[in-house]
């Protein structure tokens, strides 16, 4: 889960970059990274550890000149955490490539091993994002054109889509040549595009959300759709081609349930009002399940779950209340590399509005249930409080399976719910009721969206994988995502 934005400006595009970068910072806050071309074919960079808003300063951005570029916001999935993943990372050969990545190659092992023994190729670092960029730069060299134009940076992508596997959403940088964008034949992770009127041509933005495009001046165009390559020139020409005999639209339901900003459409469904489905069909599940409920107040753990939880409010026809006050600087704990830096995190980040809680049947309402050390203590919070009852709901179903495409959850014994019954993980979270949304109501809920969408990648529920993987890859995440492997590679860095 990361973010990216690329732009094309008759002006110089860092300042708009910069402002995508933090209207995406919820995709990553371990590193942020931007890289622009000027008039002249000089490429000017910055990238650290850190926010958006850390690691650019005045007299970054006064160096960063230029009038199209990419930017990257980075949570890390493959590789560590040091400042040598940051992105985005540079090819000198051919021509000079800059590329940004969110997503995660299943087979990146192996193309290592082709690029270094087949391809003679270094690689710096064990990230799969150095990898896809070595790949794509490779196919692209193999054609030997002096004057590189559209047929040959998508005949690249089309050899690239043949030999990686997984998910990928790509901006690159092709220095004097422009921004190509590219979306895997899935189109697991999303890519957005939009356009609005410069001075004498179109200009245009493609990023990971397109939140941020209105307050920037664009509108949505499109979706850069699964296995297509979007390239535009120098010029400010824009150019497209299918390059994947097999696209199938398969987008990362979790966006909808979690990942996205809420005020973000991706793969033409409004994030928000899939959420209010959410919400709605939680609500019913309730009424059908506990008709006769003596729930006395819906109560969101913020953010992700607030609009869910206000749908369901008023289905049940119940007061909702802020119960919690958030403190924003406080990173997504999920993140966190170890159990006990998740516990101390929930008290930094939440702050309980005992009134809300004394005395009442509380019905709480969250995005999800990953590991459930957050669930637990928020409701040890909730019945301190002096809730009479606690009853917990999560917009999603229960997570099962570990994820593959860009997500760095858990290993999957780390997760609550697997091996586990609904009602074992409300006794080990101290619930006094827990409700999943059902599966079917899910995939309802974000389908309603955008009917042309008839599968969506739903891993870690059902644990069924829509790409290539092997076992060998599997057992080496599993045990790369342990908190003890984690806390290692803090340590190492």
């Amino acid at each position: 889960m990361c973010g990216i934005v690329g732009i094309y400006s008759e002006t110089h595009v860092a300042s708009s970059i910069y402002d995508s970068l933090l209207m995406l910072q919820h995709r990553g806050q371990d590193a942020a990274g931007m890289v622009v071309c000027d008039e002249t074919g000089r490429l000017n960079s910055r990238k650290s550890m850190g926010y958006v808003r850390d690691t650019f300063q005045q007299r970054h951005m006064n160096k960063l000149l230029g009038n199209y570029g990419i930017g990257h916001v980075r949570y890390p999935t493959a590789g560590g955490a040091g400042k040598e993943f940051a992105q985005p990372m540079y090819v000198n050969s051919p021509y000079g490539i800059s590329l940004a990545h969110n997503g995660n190659l299943t087979n990146s092992k192996v193309l290592a091993r082709e690029l270094f023994h087949a391809e003679m190729r270094h690689l710096n670092t064990d990230s799969d994002s150095e990898v896809l960029l070595n790949i794509f730069a490779h196919e692209l060299g193999k054609q030997r054109a002096i004057l590189p134009s559209k047929k040959h940076f998508f005949k690249a992508v089309k050899k690239t889509h043949i030999r990686c596997q997984g998910a990928y959403a790509v901006v690159a940088l092709i220095t004097g040549f422009g921004l190509l964008a590219f979306r895997d034949p899935r189109g697991i992770r999303p890519l957005v595009i939009g356009v609005k009127d410069g001075l004498s041509k179109k200009e245009y933005i493609i990023a990971s959300e397109n939140a941020s495009f209105s307050a920037l001046g664009f509108k949505t165009l499109r979706d850069v759709y699964p296995g297509e390559a979007v390239y535009i020139d120098v010029e400010g020409n824009l150019h497209s081609d299918q390059c994947s005999d097999n696209a199938e639209p398969t987008p990362c339901i979790f966006e909808y349930v979690y990942l996205a900003r809420p005020d973000s459409t991706l793969d033409e469904i409004s994030v928000y009002k899939a959420r209010m489905r959410m919400g709605q069909k939680l609500a019913k599940k309730i009424l059908k399940l506990k008709p006769e409920h003596d729930i006395d107040v819906v109560i969101p753990i913020p953010d992700s779950s607030t609009t869910a939880a206000l749908q369901l409010a008023a289905a049940l026809k119940l007061p909702y209340r802020q119960g919690f006050v958030k403190n924003r600087y406080v990173g997504r704990t999920f993140i966190m590399p170890n159990q006990e830096e998740r516990k101390k995190s929930v008290r930094r980040k939440l702050n309980i509005l005992d009134l809300e809680f004394k005395g009442k049947n509380v019905l709480l309402v969250d995005d999800s249930i990953v590991r459930g050390t957050t669930s637990k203590r928020i409701i040890e919070m909730a019945k301190e409080a002096g809730a009479n009852k606690v009853y917990f709901s999560s917009a999603a179903p229960p997570v099962k399976f570990q994820n593959l495409y860009g997500i760095d959850m858990a290993a999957t014994n780390e997760l609550i719910a697997s091996g586990r019954t609904d009602e074992e993980v409300a006794k080990e979270i101290g619930a006094d009721w827990l409700i999943y949304q059902d599966l079917d109501d899910l995939i309802d809920s974000a389908q309603e969206g955008n009917p042309m969408i008839k599968n969506f990648e739903m891993s870690i529920f059902d644990g069924k994988y829509p790409t290539s993987i092997s076992s060998d890859y599997l057992e080496d995440l599993e045990s790369s995502r342990k908190d003890d492997q984690k806390v290692a590679r803090e340590k190492s860095n």
